[in-house]
């Protein structure tokens, strides 16, 4: 990395140095971020109750949608599923609409109601060709006693964690695939399930060497045959003999090889991973480094609401940014 890289005269390295070239456009997106205005369309207001069961069992009385509103607001403002409840309520009365409210032991059961995941498709034109995936996971902890009783009564026990895996479109920074797993799952094993979220062509596939293997290569080249796979090799790595001549990982590791890790990762465009780690930084500060929801299906449905959360944030502001050239330069 390049950090690692020049560690040892980092002192003598001027910062560099980035103007916003979109500032009115994104200084009011950002009030748009803080604004409080809410409405709800009459599509959504026929929509609020459940459609007519049509096989056996009890007849739900909220769509999902109602239920996904509920939750959706709970989650951007903080609140618990009582204080969501009433929220709804004052919200709902303040518009003037005459609509039920969800109360909390049904949006608790039915957020644990195990779900599909959902194929989120972005608006991108046309001409622009092929997506530049980007992925990387971190870890969110979950519902525990916390350090206080460990620092307390000297209580141990083992944390436990899930990681949360996403997919990035570089272009618009917005997460286009989400999976949840809990701590014991490796990174490379959910490369397909976040691949089969995307239906659009993949031109580039970037990750750190927690990816690098057969399987991850395997997985892209199944969804997108032309896809690029961007990842870096092992410090050990060598040439496999393979039957293919254009094996990528072959070249990759040539590559390093003659000309250095440095001069790779700037041909290959690999310092965009950093976006998917902003991505990863952004819902921690944001939506939470913990979940609330306490089983797992529950923390998978408030994953996805958070990931849709921060993409319509980014929807309403976006920075575009330019570096700063120096007259010696």
């Amino acid at each position: 990395m390049p950090f690692k890289h020049n560690a040892s005269r980092r002192h003598r390295i001027e910062k560099m140095k980035f103007k916003l070239t979109n500032w009115p456009e994104y200084e009011a997106g950002l009030r748009r971020r803080g604004s409080l205005t809410l409405w709800i369309s009459p599509q959504v207001v026929s929509s609020w109750q459940a459609p007519k069961r049509t096989t056996r069992g009890g007849q739900p009385r909220y769509s999902d949608l109602a239920i996904e509103t509920a939750l959706t607001l709970g989650l951007v403002f903080g609140l618990r599923l009582r204080q969501t409840e009433g929220f709804m309520a004052s919200v709902l009365k303040l518009m003037g609409l005459d609509l039920a409210v969800p109360d909390h032991t049904t949006l608790s059961r039915r957020a644990s109601k195990p779900r599909a995941p959902n194929k989120r498709q972005f608006s991108r034109v046309p001409d622009k060709g092929p997506v530049h995936v980007l992925i990387d996971s971190s870890g969110l902890q979950i519902y525990g006693a916390g350090q206080w009783l460990e620092e307390k009564h000297g209580a141990r026990s083992r944390r436990n964690w899930r990681k949360l895996h996403l997919a990035l479109d570089a272009d618009s920074g917005g997460i286009i695939a989400q999976v949840m797993t809990d701590q014991d799952a490796g990174d490379a094993s959910q490369v397909e399930p976040l691949l089969d979220q995307i239906e659009m062509p993949i031109g580039q596939f970037t990750a750190d060497g927690a990816y690098d293997g057969n399987p991850t290569y395997e997985a892209v080249i199944r969804h997108s045959p032309g896809a690029t796979v961007v990842i870096p090799p092992r410090a050990n790595a060598v040439e496999q003999p393979a039957s293919d001549p254009t094996d990528q990982r072959n070249q990759q590791i040539a590559a390093i090889d003659a000309d250095g890790r440095m001069k790779w990762q700037v041909d290959t465009s690999y310092g965009k991973r950093s976006l998917v780690e902003n991505a990863i930084g952004r819902y921690k500060s944001i939506i939470g480094t913990r979940l609330r929801a306490r089983s797992f299906a529950a923390q998978q449905t408030e994953v996805a609401i958070g990931c849709g959360v921060l993409n319509r944030m980014l929807a309403c502001a976006r920075p575009k940014s330019a570096r700063c050239r120096n007259a010696t330069e």
